[in-house]
């Protein structure tokens, strides 16, 4: 037997290999029966879908305090854009009103950081000088201390951090708008990625999200990039986004999917790390520890005898495959978000944004948007305007352990 290999009560050997892309040898075995983060998973799904509505109607004046700091922030950014660039016109006009609005998301903090970079994922979509000027935003997010990231880790396991962790680094691997990530080591000896999200986050989100839903209509027709960017329907796809990231329980079922999704097909040239069978919490995810090469270090993948090009075709084969034959596919797939394994299959990180469609239904409208430029209608506007894929960035190394290292 393997080590991923169990013998069950009726006495036969079980391989959860054989039902989901992982590695042959893992640290522990995931049956599906046996995952009690997963009861009730598809009625906490739809009540997360059945929040944004209430979160993005702007029928109620938001919280006065947030309102007035964003007000002041985006009005001091449309003035001096109003009163310098704008006389200049075309692309000179653009990337003035781009730069003041990535400075003014920097000053807001992380949720419209996370927007800003999820609009900086949409090139073709918007303008290229607002694409590249809010790329910059994706590593602008300061780590929580280690004390509240320790807050988080026992009060969602209900128990002291030395009970189940024989070594967590305190300093960690990377760190996002929503989470952040930490290398770790079990009581147990696995070695482990331990997700983390921001104690504070889905509240600062949720009363975020009112003051966008409040202000967009006002900017339809104001500013030139409005006029792609359609706010009211970018505020919408945004809370449908960020609601489920919200959630880790979640994004460990979008990493069973996908994994099941490939095995089924055969295409075991991609790999995902096990989510833990027990320690997966709305705001904790604990999941195998993976290795490998980021996709851009072509010469160390060479000097390890990977075939770089048979990479590639698995990568387009396995994905494509994934879309047309299950309709379910990693929304948020860049070279950030996936590395190559020694044994060359390719290792995919951060399952926050996954799209399902196996009837007609999808998880998320905005993984299947991906590259195209849709327009709808919008309750607040006649017009409508684009919706486009949200994007997460990590710090790139040689070697990875599995798991966001959050720019998001």
């Amino acid at each position: 037997m393997t080590g991923t290999d169990v013998v069950s009560p009726g006495g036969t050997t079980v391989d959860d290999c054989g039902r989901w892309a992982f590695t042959e040898s893992g640290p522990w075995v995931v049956l599906a029966e046996e995952l009690t983060w997963l009861r009730g998973i598809e009625v906490l799904r739809s009540t997360t879908r059945r929040q944004v509505p209430l979160l993005t109607s702007r029928r109620r004046l938001p919280d006065l305090g947030r309102l007035t700091t964003v007000s002041v922030r985006l009005g001091a950014a449309l003035g001096g854009w109003a009163m310098r660039e704008r006389r200049h016109g075309g692309s000179v006009s653009r990337s003035g009103l781009s730069r003041r609005l990535r400075a003014a998301a920097e000053h807001l903090g992380p949720t419209y950081i996370k927007l800003a970079q999820i609009v900086s994922s949409g090139e073709g979509l918007f303008p290229p000088e607002l694409v590249e000027e809010l790329k910059r935003c994706r590593d602008q997010v300061r780590a929580e201390t280690f004390d509240t990231v320790r807050q988080v880790v026992e009060a969602d396991l209900g128990r002291p951090m030395r009970e189940v962790f024989a070594h967590f680094d305190e300093v960690p691997l990377a760190a996002a708008s929503i989470a952040q990530v930490h290398c770790a080591t079990l009581r147990t000896g696995e070695e482990v990625v331990v997700k983390v999200q921001r104690p504070t986050i889905r509240t600062q989100v949720q009363r975020d999200l009112k003051v966008m839903a409040w202000l967009a209509p006002l900017l339809v027709g104001r500013i030139p990039i409005a006029a792609l960017a359609n706010p009211p329907a970018l505020v919408e796809l945004f809370a449908e986004t960020i609601g489920e990231e919200l959630d880790f329980r979640l994004e460990a079922q979008n990493m069973l999917d996908v994994a099941e999704a490939f095995a089924s097909l055969g295409q075991r040239g991609y790999v995902v790390a096990r989510p833990h069978p027990e320690l997966v919490t709305r705001r904790v995810l604990v999941m195998e520890r993976l290795h490998g090469f980021a996709l851009e270090d072509l010469e160390s993948m060479r000097d390890a005898g990977i075939d770089t090009h048979d990479v590639i075709r698995i990568g387009v084969v396995g994905f494509t495959e994934g879309c047309l034959v299950h309709g379910i596919f990693h929304g948020d797939l860049h070279a950030g978000n996936l590395f190559v394994t020694p044994e060359g299959r390719i290792a995919l990180m951060d399952f926050g944004i996954t799209a399902a469609d196996p009837a007609g239904t999808q998880r998320l409208p905005e993984a299947r948007a991906l590259g195209r430029n849709r327009r709808r209608p919008h309750p607040d506007r006649g017009a409508a305007g684009p919706r486009q894929p949200a994007t997460r960035h990590r710090h790139r190394r040689r070697h990875f352990g599995v798991g966001p290292r959050p720019r998001r």
